[in-house]
């Protein structure tokens, strides 16, 4: 296990926690930044065993750089990579320890998604049903008719730019809403809930076009609260993080209400990122029982509407794609199924490889298409340096 170590807090403020060089301290002290709920680990942690060590200098890349060379080229502040459950690699940078955990933003969205498998399982949520069922306050929204299936899948017809650099678009004025940038002559005051409810529909049909709008995560969010009866973060604790045995604290940021950010705002160490990795790689069990229906992993796996996706913005990350309950599968296949947050944050598992790889990062650009793609060469470059 690699770590680097770095002086701490530069001058962050809520203002540029996002920005570099504040991102290195931001990412891995929010709570510090933004209101948190506490996701406490259980008593038993489900053990992470050490394999034959990997060494990341010596796996290629296409193009001529090593997977650690990229790791640098990517701001990576921990990489760990599992084989057959056992971790083979393991760094940290950039004042990240083992313990301490760190912003995932929309990786977030998958493990809101994992969370809505179990509440089908369990009857509590219908895919099938409209919003409003568990909403109403999403009447008159872009909502109004949309099932939870759309919200799941990312195919509701509204009006929003996913535009994370226009100081005065959407995203700005959300960021506002769930207190996560101070209120400016962008928009004052607000709430999370509020600004999702307040969406319009943008004219097209539901369920035909892939449209990636982060807000749809956060409603998702407030589906499976009404749906349980419970909030997000206690949700989380009693059906994830304790059965699947996390060994640290986890925590998700909320507004000035106390509105989870489901779509971003969870923040956990790389371990325990690495085991809900190993659970999709798993069928859904983890600590020696089934956390999520393996019915539900099969649905992800097979079931993403590919047309919608061919519509959609996205398909120069994966021309052959889909999208399915949160989570990405990038292939023709279905041996590969990934999460993805902002500023280089991966949850990568493949299952013909057995393999997976969870990395956290602060790369100065929410988004770096070019970079992406070598990441993903380099995660197949793994791939096959392991078998």
């Amino acid at each position: 296990m690699a770590v680097e170590t770095e002086d701490a807090a530069p001058e962050a403020t809520l203002a540029n926690w996002r920005q570099a060089p504040y991102s290195r301290w931001g990412f891995r002290n929010v709570r510090r930044l933004v209101p948190v709920a506490e996701i406490p680990r259980g008593d038993a942690a489900m053990c992470l065993r050490r394999g034959p060590a990997l060494d990341l200098d010596r796996v290629a890349v296409p193009g001529g750089a090593s997977v650690a060379g990229l790791l640098a080229d990517s701001d990576t502040d921990g990489f760990l990579v599992l084989h057959r459950g056992s971790v083979v690699a393991e760094h940290y940078a950039h004042g990240l320890e083992v313990r301490a955990p760190h912003i995932v933003f929309s990786v977030s969205k998958s493990i809101t998604g994992a969370i809505a498998g179990i509440l089908v399982d369990r009857g509590e949520l219908n895919p099938d049903a409209l919003v409003t069922a568990y909403v109403p306050e999403a009447a008159g929204s872009a909502y109004a008719d949309a099932t939870v299936r759309h919200v799941l899948d990312m195919t509701v017809g509204i009006r929003f730019v996913e535009d994370y650099v226009d100081p005065a678009g959407d995203v700005a004025r959300y960021r506002v809403a769930m207190a996560w940038n101070p209120p400016s002559e962008v928009a004052r005051g607000g709430d999370l809930h509020g600004f999702v409810a307040g969406l319009a529909a943008d004219g097209s049909r539901h369920g035909e076009r892939f449209h990636y709008v982060s807000p749809n995560s956060d409603m998702l969010g407030w589906i499976l609260e009404r749906a349980a009866g419970m909030r997000f973060a206690a949700l989380m604790d009693q059906m994830l993080w304790r059965p699947m045995g996390a060994e640290a604290d986890a925590y998700i940021t909320v507004d000035r209400l106390g509105a989870p950010r489901t779509a971003g705002g969870l923040c956990m160490t790389l371990r325990d990122l690495a085991r809900i990795g190993e659970m999709m790689r798993q069928d859904g069990r983890a600590a020696g029982r089934q956390i999520l229906p393996k019915a539900w992993v099969d649905d992800i796996l097979d079931r993403g509407d590919r047309e919608a996706w061919a519509r959609g913005d996205m398909t120069g990350l994966a021309p052959q794609g889909r999208y399915r309950s949160q989570w990405y599968v990038p292939g023709p296949g279905r041996d590969v199924v990934c999460a993805i947050g902002i500023h280089g944050q991966w949850l990568y598992v493949d299952r013909a490889a057995e393999l997976v790889i969870a990395k956290f990062s602060s790369q100065p650009l929410a988004v770096d298409d070019a970079l992406d793609h070598r990441l993903l060469a380099g995660f197949r470059a793994i791939a096959q340096a392991l078998n």
